[in-house]
């Protein structure tokens, strides 16, 4: 009865010895109607059964009222609360060794189990350390005993019965865990806050260490480009093709194997840093700021300028290849001229220097004569070799030909020696003169010979010269030029022929007059030294030159053939690849601005594109190797496309970089709809709002277009703080301009833009607009908010200990607020005292840490 009291707070009839079983049965009802009022439900259980000492029934109603009163409520991470209670248990005795909770009985039998759980909230009742496994008995007195003495928990267990018994009963233990439960609820609330400290300082940590990741690879970005940049600034020209050959294969090798990876890092780096704002953003945490030189804008600076360096580094390598193709080409035509012009000249001066005509006879001084008149005219004949050789001298010098001065020193031998001739001719031609009126006799068969002979065995040096000349074509029409004017040259044959007949002819004659009148000659054409034997050998070596002319023609227009097949080749490929990556580029702008689907559906459709564009590589690998095989062959124009292999090349990596930041940027969307909690349909409004007031389709807003959205979704802004109103239908939003005057708070709207253009670009991008109108729509942790859990884990006080910190939290974020609290100095402050105000304050860029 005593019991039943207790249970019901009132007093019940003491029953007369008669009317025992009738006022115990009474007394028993109104025990049973108030545990029923409380929610209790007594399934078989009578007053009957009770007053009769029914032991089970007794037992089993003595359970229901523990189970509903003392262990039912309790309730950690919606669990039930038998599973709640357990979990409880097993994480304020996780770092205990030798302790493994898992159920209500055998986990229990060694007793640590019950001192872990004293020992957690008050260290200082047990010495955890002495405590032995092998020693449960004193294990659970100890901690029955303290329970009582120090936390008011009566003694419900016997530590001889769990000893002894194989498996202990199971509500016996839970009544009694129960207990320590409602004992330590207090420390509850303590671990609650202590959970939310872990939780911001874990996402702290998270952005500390992406911050750090992107300095790093930020910096070893900007240091590449810093090294390469003078690489390819460097214009130092080399003398021969081989080794200009040799840096253009140095600058195909950067470009094939060495910038692709660093194109994909600075893709990467792009992607870490709007990815490390958005989470950022997310947790209420301020924008986070690179060091000087290290911003997206700086590396973007910083590779436009490696790329300028690049393209103006190919262009000049291409230049250099052409200059020094034309330099040999010169300087193989200057050495074969001069040579030439050198084996004439070898004993003219001599020849003109003697004094051969003072004791000559009349019809010798004649002939003297009409010999130096031979040499003028064959000396005038080879002017216009001179006037070439300085020509060619010329053009090597301003084309900066490497051994210049070799050059220079033989063309001004060659034009001193000629202004001697000159020279010395002259002197001649007057001695001569001065003896003509004695000299009469002429021979007219020798001089016709001279004169005739002179100028065909200088046609046949010049169609010697011509057909041994080398020469540089690059397209099938310059060829095909040449092997018309050779054919042309191959017509005029016969008629040569005909005139060095002729010439033989003179020379027959006059072997035929000396034979005929016994003239006494010295055997040798005094005004010419072209012997007929000389004009044969000249004439055979032009037969044999010919043929060969025309094997080299045939060689080169069959070269000449195979690089239009290449042009062809090329060009077929580039003019389907170039408009299929702008066809692509256009694609991914539309998927981007579009509303098809759910931003899951847009992501899966970029994805899908990604990978069509990543399979497509293999033609852009072709298209390369075409490329390089046109280079191989020095081709340096192609009239079949406008596409050169830089334009696919800028245009694919343009492709793969956009396709990237657009699927990061559905990927930014996805993860601040989740965080925030927006809808598809919030979403889909706020992408139709964007879209709607982006009327260039250029994925961003200006100032006039943003603050316009702003408006048409209600949000208005006026000269104090601002307010969201929600939406508002056309009669509101009407009133509402007009209360406003439609006059938007210049400060509040240069706040508002701070924050979706922190780099003050003078543009709203869609993730900006998007994370804006997700944190005015949605609640996050706030400084207050961590400084309120701050000061429950400090029990009430305006500071917090070093050994509270470790206490409460883990050890690495304990270890990370202790280095970070600066000392806290108000007047209820104790020695090693921390402020965790200030610390609360600067995780939100309220206050410098």
């Amino acid at each position: 009865m005593l019991l039943l009291e207790v249970i019901s707070g009132e007093r019940l009839a003491k029953p007369e010895r008669g009317k025992m079983r009738v006022h115990k049965i009474s007394n028993v009802n109104k025990a049973l109607d108030f545990i029923a009022s409380k929610g209790v439900k007594l399934v078989s259980i009578g007053a009957e059964e009770i007053v009769d000492g029914n032991v089970k029934m007794t037992l089993g109603m003595i359970w229901t009222i523990i189970l509903r009163f003392a262990i039912q409520d309790i309730s950690v991470e919606e669990t039930s609360a038998k599973e709640g209670l357990l979990l409880w248990c097993q994480r304020k005795t996780a770092p205990y060794k030798n302790v493994n909770i898992q159920n209500f009985h055998i986990s229990w039998k060694d007793g640590l189990g019950f001192c872990a759980l004293i020992h957690r909230h008050r260290p200082e009742l047990i010495d955890y350390g002495k405590l032995r496994k092998d020693d449960p008995l004193t294990n659970l007195n100890t901690a029955f005993d303290v329970a009582e003495k120090y936390l008011d928990i009566p003694k419900m267990l016997d530590a001889e019965d769990i000893v002894g018994t194989a498996r202990p009963d199971e509500k016996a233990i839970m009544t009694y865990v129960s207990s320590f439960y409602h004992a330590f609820s207090g420390a509850q609330k303590a671990e609650t806050a202590a959970n939310r400290i872990c939780k911001v300082l874990a996402v702290n940590q998270e952005n500390e260490q992406l911050m750090e990741d992107y300095e790093k690879l930020a910096s070893d970005l900007l240091e590449w480009i810093r090294r390469t940049i003078p690489w390819l600034e460097n214009r130092a020209p080399e003398n021969t093709m081989q080794a200009m050959q040799q840096k253009l294969e140095d600058f195909r090798d950067y470009r094939r194997l060495h910038k692709p990876p660093k194109v994909q890092e600075k893709c990467q780096l792009e992607i870490n840093f709007n990815t490390l704002q958005t989470k950022l953003r997310l947790s209420n945490r301020p924008a986070f700021m690179p060091s000087e030189g290290k911003m997206v804008s700086d590396i973007n600076n910083a590779w436009a300028g490696l790329e300028q360096a690049e393209k103006g580094y190919e262009e000049w390598l291409l230049n250099e290849i052409r200059r020094l193709e034309r330099l040999d080409h010169l300087a193989e035509k200057f050495r074969q001229k001069a040579s030439i012009h050198e084996s004439w000249t070898d004993g003219k001066e001599a020849m003109l220097q003697q004094k051969d005509y003072e004791t000559a006879t009349l019809s010798e001084i004649k002939a003297l004569l009409k010999k130096h008149e031979a040499f003028e005219s064959d000396l005038a004949a080879h002017q216009d070799r001179v006037e070439q050789i300085a020509a060619i001298a010329q053009e090597l010098n301003e084309l900066d030909y490497y051994d210049s001065p070799s050059v220079n020193a033989r063309c001004q031998k060659i034009c001193d020696q000629w202004d001697n001739l000159g020279a010395l001719t002259q002197k001649r031609r007057e001695a001569l003169e001065r003896t003509e009126k004695l000299l009469e006799t002429i021979d007219q068969l020798y001089l016709e010979y001279a004169k005739r002979a002179a100028p065909f065995n200088n046609w046949m040096e010049g169609a010697m010269e011509d057909l041994q000349d080398t020469f540089i074509v690059h397209t099938i029409e310059e060829i095909q030029g040449l092997t018309t004017a050779h054919e042309q040259f191959k017509a005029t044959l016969p008629d040569a022929d005909k005139e060095r007949q002729a010439i033989l002819g003179i020379h027959n004659e006059v072997s035929k007059i000396v034979q005929t009148y016994h003239v006494n000659m010295a055997g040798t054409n005094p005004y010419t030294t072209i012997t007929p034997h000389e004009i044969n050998g000249k004439w055979e070596h032009v037969r044999q030159l010919v043929p060969r002319r025309d094997q080299a023609l045939m060689e080169e227009h069959a070269r000449q053939q195979q690089n239009e097949r290449l042009r062809k080749q090329f060009g077929a490929q580039a003019n389907v690849i170039g408009p299929w990556i702008q066809t692509k580029m256009e694609e991914i702008g539309r998927i981007s601005i579009e509303m098809h689907g759910t931003l899951e559906d847009q992501l899966n459709h970029l994805r899908q594109y990604e990978k069509s564009i990543v399979n497509y590589k293999p033609k852009i690998d072709q298209l390369e190797g075409d490329h390089q095989l046109i280079q191989e062959a020095l081709i340096f124009d192609n009239k079949h496309t406008n596409y050169t292999m830089e334009h696919i090349r800028v245009g694919w990596e343009q492709l793969l970089t956009t396709i990237a930041r657009t699927i990061n940027e559905v990927e930014n969307q996805i993860l601040t709809r989740d965080a925030k909690g927006i809808s598809q349909e919030q979403m889909n409004e706020f992408r139709a709002s964007f879209n709607h007031f982006d009327r260039d389709h250029s994925g961003t807003l200006g100032p006039e277009e943003f603050k316009a959205c702003l408006i048409s979704l209600g949000y208005d802004i006026g000269n104090d703080a601002q307010k969201k109103t929600g939406m508002m239908d056309c009669e509101d939003f009407r009133a509402c301009l007009i209360s406003m005057g439609y006059n938007m708070g210049e400060a509040e709207f240069a706040r508002i833009m701070s924050i979706v253009d922190p780099n003050r670009m003078g543009v709203v991008t869609f993730q900006a607009f998007i994370d804006f109108m997700s944190r005015e729509t949605a609640d996050t942790d706030t400084a207050d908010q961590v400084m309120a859990s701050f000061k429950i884990l400090a029990g009430d006080k305006n500071y917090i200990t070093v050994d509270e910190l470790r206490r409460e939290l883990p050890p690495d974020q304990a270890e990370y607020c202790i280095a970070r609290m600066a000392p806290y100095n108000g007047r209820d402050a104790v020695p090693g005292a921390l402020d965790y105000m200030s610390f609360s304050t600067a995780l939100y860029g309220e206050s410098d840490l």
